[in-house]
């Protein structure tokens, strides 16, 4: 199986609530160019998503591409969640190829969990990929990245 990590784009000043922060038009380009490429490299059959504006407004440029595919809202992969119940969350979807959009810095925990290393920082919408027999901490190998022109 693939578990491709992604990263909203850049995101507006902290007006408002984290969690209402909205895409600036910059990361919406960021979000629609790695939406792109993994459109036109991977196959994915599942979206899982954070609550907060901005990973939903990603992954809509995920779904203007790959309309159709089934998504879901975790609750638990905001900024300063718990990677390890993340995880183990994530390991109860039984799918080919998941996408999860979220924060740093979760999704470097979460990368790093992934391969037994430590956390590397992602850049705005950057995607890494990674292929596993099951999920577990170690059990996967990173294969690709894909870092939107800055």
């Amino acid at each position: 199986m693939k578990i491709i990590l992604m990263r909203h784009g850049q995101a507006e000043d902290e007006t408002r609530p984290d969690s209402a922060r909205q895409l600036t038009d910059y990361g919406q380009q960021q979000a629609a160019q790695t939406a792109a490429y993994i459109a036109g490299h991977y196959a994915p059959d599942y979206f899982v998503v954070s609550p907060y504006e901005r990973a939903k407004q990603t992954l809509a440029e995920l779904q203007s591409r790959l309309p159709g595919v089934p998504f879901t809202v975790q609750d638990n992969i905001t900024p300063s969640d718990d990677a390890h119940k993340a995880l183990t969350d994530l390991a109860n979807i039984e799918v080919e190829c998941m996408v999860v959009v979220c924060h740093m810095s979760i999704v470097a925990h979460l990368a790093g969990l992934l391969i037994g290393e430590s956390p590397e920082s992602f850049a705005l919408a950057e995607a890494r990929i990674f292929e596993m027999e099951f999920v577990m901490t170690g059990m996967a190998t990173e294969i690709d990245r894909f870092v939107p022109e800055q």
